[in-house]
């Protein structure tokens, strides 16, 4: 199953899938980083990752795929399994294919793509951003299905070349139709499917919001969860859909019903967390520096700690900068060394020392807001920011807890 996509935009207490709380307030996750799986490549100059996953899946379709070949091609014996394990990684191989089709449509349309992933039940290519339109978005959703229904055609031609019953024969006629199943599967029009992001782009495209394509399109994904769980075990009880396991007693019944379970629930969580990330996503421009930010009083560096506290509750203020004589940020004394103070040491602590130093990414724009915040604290982790007017001048302190806050609020709001 593909799940081509958002990846999710920083989330509270996430940040975008990394540990941590806020966004990204710890260090920046490395392409590299091991929670993928296997690195293989980088194709495009995206990493694609093979999952722990895929390896237990790689072995039942070999096993599963080895009998069947018992069946047919009683004659290889023991090497049936090598040929099964070829079929599965040739699968996956075309499954790749599919997923490199949405990571070009969206280098295309300058989307980034952190990674793509083969895993449990297919692939998953991990796109950082939102298409800007619904005609890309619907384009980037299609290219995935429309490559897998080529990969179909492009082994139907060589089947006809081929004798019957023979080895090539067999795995080509494998490789078609599972192709065509996943093409087939993932233009069923519901979320995290390609179909569904194909059906939320025309429903945005008809009311101009993409929040109402996401709702759509997430309930029809939900509607699909059940529809599996109930529906695949009755066809394949019933004869209508072959069992990829008929020959082997009773565990049909069993196995059928334990896959149905597996893909309902990854449909439904996949449903439910592309509508949790559209809501917060919608309430993204609410997020701004300036309403966010906390007034701050500048002192220079040799200030106790007590003097400096007394002048910020003088001013109502909840943050201190530390500034050089020409009145120029030089650093943001930390709410955390602050609490870590004793009080009755506080008149003996200078303000320096508690003060971490600005670097350029820590200067943020008062009228940073929305997406372009969050990228812009991404790219620099720390507790706090010195938030700045365009003509340099201090504006305040920005804490990652306000923006954590802020996320959270925004999580619990209805969307509009």
């Amino acid at each position: 199953m593909d799940e081509s996509g958002d990846s999710g935009r920083p989330q509270p207490g996430a940040g975008g899938g990394d540990p941590g709380t806020g966004p990204d307030k710890g260090r920046p996750r490395r392409p590299e980083d091991p929670g993928g799986g296997l690195l293989m490549g980088r194709p495009f100059g995206v990493p694609v990752y093979v999952a722990p996953s895929w390896f237990v899946v790689a072995a039942l379709i070999t096993w599963v795929f080895g009998g069947q070949l018992d069946r047919v091609l009683p004659e290889l014996g023991a090497a049936r399994y090598l040929v099964a394990l070829f079929f599965a990684i040739a699968f996956y191989a075309s499954v790749l294919v599919h997923e490199l089709a949405h990571t070009v449509a969206a280098l295309r349309y300058k989307l980034p793509v952190r990674r793509i992933q083969l895993q449990f039940f297919g692939g998953v290519s991990e796109i950082e951003k939102e298409s800007e339109t619904p005609g890309r978005e619907f384009v980037l959703a299609f290219v995935g299905p429309l490559l897998s229904l080529v990969l179909g055609g492009l082994f139907y031609i060589p089947l006809q070349f081929v004798e019957a019953g023979t080895v090539p024969g067999v795995l080509l006629a494998g490789l078609m139709v599972s192709n065509l199943i996943v093409a087939a599967f993932n233009l069923l029009p519901g979320l995290p499917l390609d179909g569904g992001r194909m059906l939320r782009a025309v429903v945005w495209k008809i009311t101009g919001r993409p929040m109402s394509g996401t709702v759509a399109a997430a309930w029809v994904g939900r509607g699909l969860a059940v529809t599996v769980l109930v529906g695949l075990p009755l066809l394949t009880h019933t004869g209508a859909l072959g069992s990829a396991t008929s020959d082997i007693g009773g565990v049909e019944t069993v196995t059928d019903a334990l896959l149905a379970a597996i893909l309902a629930a990854i449909i439904w969580t996949g449903a439910g967390n592309s509508l949790r990330m559209a809501r917060l996503r919608e309430h993204l421009p609410d997020l701004r520096a300036r309403t966010l930010t906390r007034r701050a009083v500048p002192v220079e560096s040799a200030t106790p700690l007590s003097e400096a506290l007394r002048r910020a509750n003088e001013a109502g203020a909840r943050a201190l900068v530390v500034v050089d004589g020409q009145g120029h940020a030089k650093g943001v004394v930390r709410e955390a060394a602050i609490a870590g103070v004793p009080e009755h040491r506080r008149p003996w602590v200078a303000v320096s020392g508690l003060a971490q130093d600005i670097t350029e990414g820590m200067r943020v724009p008062a009228e940073l807001a929305g997406e372009a915040l969050l990228d812009r604290l991404k790219a620099t982790p720390a507790t706090e920011y010195l938030v700045v007017e365009e003509t340099g001048e201090i504006y305040g302190v920005l804490s990652t807890t306000d923006v954590e806050r802020a996320f959270v609020a925004a999580m619990a709001r209805p969307a509009a």
